[in-house]
């Protein structure tokens, strides 16, 4: 085949409209992922599921299209409040980029006040369910940053002296997180990037337009697909939250300093889960969190669904315990504990009866294990508000 098949094959679909037509049909066949016999059959699960499915495909408009653009490159975010992938922290506040592993970059930015700022690089894409290799990590707390929190990162396959982010040549993303520990009372990072020696052009080139609109739905496809192979393994300890296979985690986006327990969760309705854990005794941050069959977080706009080491209570020895429970549409202070006290560390399902959960730890130096275990409400050691169990 010759080099200038594939580009005339490219225009030829795209001046008959070939191209827009394949789409279409390809983005049709997504939809049978909805129907899997694999998948809970509730009126929820598949509604969240189709709705899953748009925000893929707005996601991948945007990674492929709007910001596809490698030698012009800007800042997105990839996941936030109402499109979500792979069990999103509602505590963090992400950020994406394309780059491109040949080509030298500048990110010029302040830290801000977030409990923690991790920059990556990555290699390849869930799009047909590959693997978003790790090429490179930085924890802004080790770089030199001024006093203001104003700081410049090199990023390039080169070593470079000061401030640098690794690539390798097959380098095409950067990943950024932000965690918080209060959202609302903490400044994030402001972050600008530039290539240094860009070899490409602004503004529209259609026979690339053809190659990127090809990309977006096998990003739909191939992200749905993946994280429903991991719910489907996650099967297998329900309600329970053992530690993951950690280079799974790396494979596909986690970060090198993210410690993560990944696990499902289902619950009748007059049943809570109770999950209780001792810290680590080192480490910058944790947080856990409920998402639904699709491994998004449930609304933490309007829900309680996640709670961190600043937000929680602990027991006298140090311990956690949360609560997970139906009442969802109530307050945080809807359990009541002894005495009439709010019950700390209540989470709600916000009306699900299932789904997916989370607990990680952020630069942990030991992993205790985490116990689980269900329990009827009326035979929970504290009672519900307006529950008259």
């Amino acid at each position: 085949m010759s080099e200038r098949s594939i580009p005339d094959a490219a225009g030829a679909a795209l001046a008959s409209g070939a191209l827009w037509r394949d789409f279409c049909d390809a983005l049709k066949l997504a939809g049978d992922q909805i129907l899997a016999a694999d998948i809970p059959a509730d009126e929820l699960t598949r509604a969240e599921g189709y709705r899953y499915l748009s925000r893929l495909l707005r996601l991948g408009l945007e990674k492929n299209i709007e910001f596809g653009n490698p030698d012009y490159p800007q800042f997105y975010s990839l996941s936030h409040e109402t499109a979500k992938i792979g069990n999103d922290n509602p505590d963090n506040y992400y950020l994406n980029c394309a780059v491109d592993g040949r080509r030298d970059y500048r990110i010029r930015g302040n830290r801000g006040s977030v409990a923690y700022l991790s920059i990556e690089t990555k290699a390849g894409s869930f799009a047909g369910g590959g693997d978003m290799a790790p090429t490179g990590h930085v924890d802004v707390n080790e770089l030199r940053v001024a006093a203001n929190g104003d700081f410049e990162l090199l990023v390039s396959a080169r070593p470079q002296p000061g401030n640098w982010l690794p690539m390798t040549a097959a380098s095409d993303n950067i990943l950024v997180r932000q965690t918080f520990r209060d959202r609302a009372r903490e400044r994030r990072a402001e972050l600008v990037i530039e290539c240094l020696n860009p070899a490409g052009k602004t503004g529209l080139d259609p026979l690339e337009f053809a190659g990127q609109l090809a990309q977006v739905v096998p990003f739909v496809t191939g992200t749905a697909g993946l994280f429903r192979q991991w719910m489907e393994s996650f099967a297998a300890h329900v309600n329970q939250l053992p530690p993951n296979d950690q280079q799974m985690c790396l494979r596909c986006g986690g970060d090198p300093a993210i410690y993560y327990h990944n696990s499902r969760w289902q619950l009748g309705p007059k049943e809570v889960l109770l999950i209780e854990f001792m810290p680590p005794t080192v480490c910058r941050a944790w947080n856990f969190q409920l998402s639904n069959h699709w491994m998004e977080s449930l609304d933490y706009r309007y829900h309680p669904i996640c709670i961190n080491n600043y937000s929680a209570v602990p027991e006298t020895d140090g311990s956690i315990r949360l609560v997970v429970s139906h009442r969802d549409r109530q307050p945080l202070s809807a359990g009541v504990g002894p005495a009439g006290r709010p019950l700390p560390n209540w989470l709600s399902t916000a009306g699900h009866s299932n789904g997916g959960m989370l607990l990680r730890y952020v630069a942990a130096e030991d992993y205790p294990p985490v116990h689980t275990r269900v329990m009827l409400v009326n035979g929970f050691p504290f009672h519900f508000k307006g529950n008259n169990s």
